[in-house]
């Protein structure tokens, strides 16, 4: 009766020594193992491969003489390409996992086990206090909120007479913003001569113009710069014949000053012929007087280049558009 039951004990134990279904815990001790045995090997031996689930041939042969040297026993092959090669849902015998232990200079499986899992890798977390989750969950909404309202960008401009070289005041210019195809919005230049335009979109198109200025498109994106100043063109013609129209005899002479002030004496000013026939030559008299007569070589009149010196042009290129 006692040898049958001293059978049935050391059945028992083999059974669970070579059925232990591993555990999470168990198998991530066990890699820890499996790293330890292979850190010990290369010690003192050179391997193909650092990683022990890539020996091969000799590596095993080397590892199974250098255990035995160590342990006085060692790994069948067999057991190594189940348990070091391969993933396995199962540990090994415990006292292969002993053996193995002692190799890395530990007492037995339940000594390297405890150490382990006294360390610092199993350590259970601090639970995060809810206060705190709930003050990062906030401040991230906050942030997400702030992320999905537009941003106002402001734009500011100034306009600068092209000849006078002087602020646009005299006469307030007409702004088109063209932003919002479907509905254009109608503003108008201040006393100082310049306009502000705040919108979440990060570009502004708009339309300049006057009855006495060249019409200008502009179109510019967001920037760093708080203001810009944007010269305009007079529209000479449209001048001239509002001073021959309302018999505006002073402000004509004045423009005439005006335009003499403007150019050198010294000037050189060239009207670029069209078709490639060349260019003609244009006193400073003959060109302010080209200037100020609202004829239709007036209208269409357009500046090509233009050199300033001492605030006076001294050289001048233009066309007339047939």
């Amino acid at each position: 009766m006692y040898n049958s039951c001293k059978l049935f004990y050391k059945l028992q134990i083999t059974y669970y020594q070579n059925n232990t279904t591993i555990t999470p815990e168990d198998k991530i001790v066990f890699e820890l193992l499996k790293e330890a045995v292979a850190q010990k090997f290369l010690k003192n031996n050179s391997a193909s491969n650092p990683d022990i689930s890539k020996w091969k041939g000799q590596d095993i042969i080397s590892f199974q003489e250098d255990l035995q040297r160590y342990t006085k026993t060692s790994i069948s092959e067999k057991s190594f390409y189940s348990y070091f090669k391969n993933s396995t849902e199962k540990l090994p015998r415990v006292d292969i996992l002993t053996m193995l232990s002692q190799y890395c200079g530990y007492s037995n499986w339940n000594d390297f086990k405890e150490k382990k899992l006294s360390s610092n890798v199993f350590k259970k977390k601090k639970r995060t206090p809810k206060w705190f989750v709930i003050i990062v969950s906030s401040l991230g909404l906050v942030g997400i909120l702030l992320l999905l309202i537009p941003t106002k960008h402001t734009f500011n401009f100034c306009f600068i007479d092209q000849d006078r070289n002087q602020p646009i005041t005299r006469i307030p210019l007409d702004i088109i913003i063209l932003n919002d195809k479907e509905s254009q919005f109608y503003t108008k230049s201040d006393s100082l001569g310049c306009f502000s335009w705040k919108t979440t979109d990060d570009y502004i198109h708009f339309v300049v113009q006057s009855p006495y200025h060249k019409t200008d498109t502009i179109y510019r994106i967001a920037a760093s710069e708080n203001q810009e100043y944007l010269k305009v063109r007079t529209n000479d013609y449209a001048l001239m014949l509002h001073y021959y129209a309302n018999g505006k005899i002073e402000d004509w002479k004045n423009r005439k000053k005006e335009l003499s002030r403007m150019i050198s004496d010294d000037v050189t000013i060239m009207q670029i012929l069209p078709h490639g026939l060349g260019i003609e030559i244009y006193s400073k008299n003959d060109f302010i007087n080209t200037l100020t007569t609202p004829t239709e070589s007036l209208k269409n009149i357009e500046i090509i280049e233009s050199q300033r010196k001492n605030e006076q042009i001294v050289k001048l290129k233009f066309r007339i558009k047939s």
